[in-house]
């Protein structure tokens, strides 16, 4: 399917399971581009932010990896692979693992992270170009409501 020289009610009638999906897609492999470029994958970023008690932590405690699994259980993609990318953080220093497995987010990997961080709002302008606040606002809740619609859970 193409969206070019569609009427709003051929749109109208487009499933959006599909585009919803083609956008998810999109998104990720688009986000995931331009964090490799800047030298950083997202699962890399998604483990400093869940050891930070500055980010996604809440007490600042390590994890094991299978508790971090499980804290990016709703975003984590099949190919991710958190054990291969902590080992790449810990070779870093960016990490460290105590006798019982936990991974600890070290200062290097606190502003490393916080260094990360400052990128993300370049990524969600590009991906933002052209949309206005209102009209973002308005797909977020048709989507919410396609959810709720079909029983979905949100966070």
């Amino acid at each position: 399917m193409t969206i070019h020289h569609l009427s709003d009610a051929e749109l109208a009638g487009q499933p959006a399971a599909y585009w919803t999906g083609v956008a998810y897609e999109s998104l990720i492999a688009f986000t995931r581009a331009r964090q490799a470029e800047l030298g950083f994958t997202q699962p890399q970023y998604w483990l400093l932010r869940n050891l930070s008690k500055n980010d996604l932590s809440p007490d600042g405690q390590g994890m094991t990896l299978t508790e971090l699994q499980q804290a990016m259980r709703s975003y984590l993609r099949p190919e991710d692979d958190l054990a291969a990318e902590s080992e790449l953080l810990l070779e870093r220093g960016w990490l460290t693992r105590d006798a019982e497995k936990r991974l600890w987010i070290t200062e290097a990997g606190e502003r490393a992270r916080a260094d990360l961080k400052r990128h993300a709002p370049a990524i969600r302008d590009r991906i933002h170009q052209g949309i206005s606040d209102t009209d973002y606002v308005t797909a977020l809740k048709v989507l919410r409501q396609m959810i709720q619609n079909t029983g979905g859970a949100m966070a």
